[in-house]
């Protein structure tokens, strides 16, 4: 699959890449703070407590700290990577450090907009984490003279509304998706530690241990107010599933080159990626998509091939590439409903939550 647009040079082009708006970009959200300010989590008090604690013990407060060795290994970056998978990787991270930033905004804002104690407590710990991802992947992004102004970003990247528990859908999965990613990619590459091009790969272990956590917050919350995970919520649920996979999907099948140089195939990462989010999700959601399934699989790859044909119409330009574009976007949305009607697996909820894989 072609690379999703033109090549990254300069700082201008970096933050032209991280306020693109499409359906596989990030997006920068809002919400609705007086609905936020109402969440009750004492049903789950002890468990709730318990989470706060773990944030308070901020077990990752001295992990983003570029050591003597990581410089070393970015100097030997500039010399070894091939210049097309270059590109490929400053798309990782653009998309990465947005992603990141993204979430940093939306929990700050919501903090200083709720007068909740728990929470407010919640998203400052968790805006605390954010910060920190962003910053160290901003960084990565100046190694090569190419970093992004994320006070720039925040004051000109559009932002789309989401409602509280889209939020809690949306961000739940996210989180435990990043976690599934990291610690896959991680494993790869303790296992081959030549084909890890990138000193940045060796703090993934850690980092999704932020990322697990951020999510079983999402998860708490859902607990508490189990109305979410019942009737037409479920519709919501599944919409926010698929919407989580496909996205990831296509934009993994624009960067081949970047999983080749890991060792891995971008379909076959995705896939195992999904099994570990499934495994995960199915603590808290009852129901799963049949990600295995053959006419799953094949929708994907449609998905795909229609993200190409976009890609194309798109560089064509004028009449004709919109027409194209508009004609592609309908296909997409077809594509994307004869999935969401895929059967999916239906599960009772275990009793007990957070028990992460052992990958």
């Amino acid at each position: 699959m072609q690379p999703a647009t033109a090549t990254i040079d300069s700082p201008q082009d970096v933050a032209q890449r991280a306020k693109t708006e499409s359906l596989i970009s990030p997006r920068f959200y809002t919400t609705d703070f007086a609905a936020m300010d109402r969440i009750d989590v004492s049903s789950i008090r002890a468990e709730w407590d318990a989470m706060m604690a773990e944030y308070e013990g901020d077990n990752n407060h001295d992990h983003f700290q570029r050591d003597e060795q990581f410089t070393q290994e970015v100097r030997e970056v500039f010399s070894t990577v091939s210049p097309e998978l270059r590109q490929e990787f400053l798309d990782f991270l653009i998309t990465s450090v947005t992603s990141e930033f993204s979430g940093c905004i939306l929990y700050n804002e919501i903090q200083k907009n709720v007068s909740n104690p728990d929470i407010k407590a919640l998203m400052r710990f968790m805006t605390r984490d954010e910060s920190r991802h962003a910053g160290f992947i901003n960084q990565s992004l100046k190694d090569f003279g190419l970093g992004l102004d994320l006070g720039d970003l925040k004051r000109t990247k559009r932002y789309t509304y989401f409602r509280p528990k889209f939020i809690f859908y949306a961000t739940y999965l996210s989180e435990k998706i990043g976690y599934a990613r990291y610690i896959t990619i991680f494993r790869q590459l303790e296992r081959n530690p030549d084909k890890r091009f990138h000193p940045i790969f060796r703090w993934f272990e850690r980092w999704c241990n932020d990322e697990f956590r951020h999510g079983e917050s999402f998860a708490l919350i859902m607990r508490a107010n189990p109305h979410l995970l019942r009737g037409a919520n479920l519709l919501w649920v599944r919409f926010f599933l698929l919407a989580v996979y496909a996205t990831m999907y296509v934009r993994d099948h624009t960067r081949p080159m970047l999983h080749q140089a890991m060792g891995l195939d971008s379909t076959d990462y995705d896939h195992r990626v999904f099994d570990i989010t499934t495994e995960i999700s199915r603590q808290v959601f009852p129901i799963s998509l049949d990600t295995r399934h053959p006419a799953f699989m094949a929708g994907l790859e449609r998905l795909c091939r229609i993200q190409v044909g976009v890609n194309r119409a798109r560089e064509r330009g004028g009449l004709v590439g919109r027409l194209q574009q508009a004609g592609l976007a309908v296909a997409g949305a077809f594509t994307f409903a004869r999935l969401y009607l895929h059967p999916v697996k239906r599960h009772d909820l275990p009793a007990q939550v957070r028990v992460a894989p052992a990958w």
